[in-house]
């Protein structure tokens, strides 16, 4: 790493004054990116600010507790979007679910497989980057398989971007009556009883899931566990809006963190060939959305949700305030997210060992 001025330099200097900073920083980046109506906002100011800090030698750190802790939140709130309704739908027509899922996951794999025989990459840190699930759940399932954590975060939440974006225009134009403005609702109130439940559940999950050293165990087990839990009538899973903002925070303090001048500079380099291929892959998905209203007989507004590729939470949004199928979105885009879990971790090992036996492209 080239030399870095003493005077700029956060190394040494007292922790509270760096907490501080941090803190001040991801509260600023956070009212920006809310004010601008982007997915994912808390999580992305707090991988920004850290991210800052951490490029000026920051010695900040997030305990590893604290960290697990916020991955199972994380997994069970996933669980809690694969609901019986959506596993019936799913269930009632699976042939074509299973199709237009995979079509996308495969998709998203080439690509992947693309940027890996680039000089930019290693291993199978691309093929993480472009696999359209959560992009928190394939960010932490990316670092258990050894790629590199903050590269796919990149990816992930420039994807998930670009999608919401892509997915707001075309809402625009080819769905009229669309409501673009964001409900300010209050909060439910909140079910302790539920609430405590949740917590024992994620947190003896988490704990399993590491002691049984299953690869991002502490994401996977509260979310399987989760999604059993709650679909068998066995509990609700309650989870209150400020401990899910602590939890990105938490989450994206711990990749940020991981940056340095670097590594970001390698992310900038990047930027042309990546942002290339996720439009190039919008676009893709797209024609699968084409596809998919002519044979499946939804219309081309559902369909098109369906098959854009991540961000499942943007896309709710958009369709909760058009006139589509929202049950067929969401299964279709749960289902996904379900393949990509199950067979995601075989794909990228595929595909990185397919590069690893070629030679990289310049």
């Amino acid at each position: 790493m080239s030399s870095f001025p003493s005077s700029l330099s956060l190394r040494g200097r007292s922790p509270a004054l760096q907490w501080a900073g941090l803190l001040a920083l991801s509260a600023s980046f956070a009212l920006a990116l809310t004010a601008l109506r982007l997915p994912a906002a808390l999580l992305l100011s707090a991988i920004a600010a850290a991210a800052f800090i951490a490029s000026f030698e920051g010695e900040v750190k997030i305990p590893p507790r604290a960290f697990i802790l916020a991955q199972a939140m994380i997994g069970g709130l996933v669980a809690r979007a694969i609901k019986p309704d959506i596993l019936r739908e799913i269930a009632r027509d699976w042939p074509l679910f299973a199709a237009a899922a995979l079509s996308v996951i495969l998709v998203s794999c080439l690509f992947g497989w693309i940027l890996a025989r680039s000089r930019f990459f290693k291993d199978s840190t691309p093929i993480w980057g472009f696999l359209p699930g959560a992009a928190s759940a394939m960010t932490l399932m990316a670092d258990a398989y050894g790629a590199d954590m903050r590269l796919v975060a990149f990816m992930q939440y420039l994807r998930v971007l670009l999608v919401a974006l892509a997915a707001s225009l075309v809402a625009r134009f080819f769905a009229p009556g669309v409501d673009h403005s964001v409900p300010v609702l209050a909060p439910p109130p909140l079910n302790w009883q539920a609430f405590a439940l949740t917590c024992l559940l994620l947190a003896g999950a988490s704990w399993a899931g590491r002691k049984l050293r299953i690869p991002a165990g502490p994401l996977l087990g509260p979310l399987v566990a989760g999604a059993l839990a709650q679909d068998l009538g066995l509990m609700t899973i309650e989870l209150p809006q400020p401990l899910l903002a602590l939890s990105y925070a938490l989450l994206g303090w711990t990749i940020g963190l991981r940056f340095s001048r670097d590594i970001l500079l390698h992310a900038l380099k990047t930027l042309p060939i990546v942002l290339g291929s996720i439009l190039a892959l919008l676009a893709i998905c797209g024609a699968f959305g084409v596809l998919l209203a002519r044979y499946a007989h939804v219309d081309p507004m559902t369909a098109y949700l369906a098959t854009s590729p991540g961000g499942l939470d943007a896309v709710a949004i958009i369709a909760t305030s058009a006139k589509v199928d929202m049950p067929f979105v969401m299964a279709l885009q749960t289902a996904r997210i379900l393949l990509v879990i199950l067979i995601g971790p075989s794909l990228a090992r595929l595909v990185a060992d397919r590069v690893a036996q070629k030679p990289r492209d310049d």
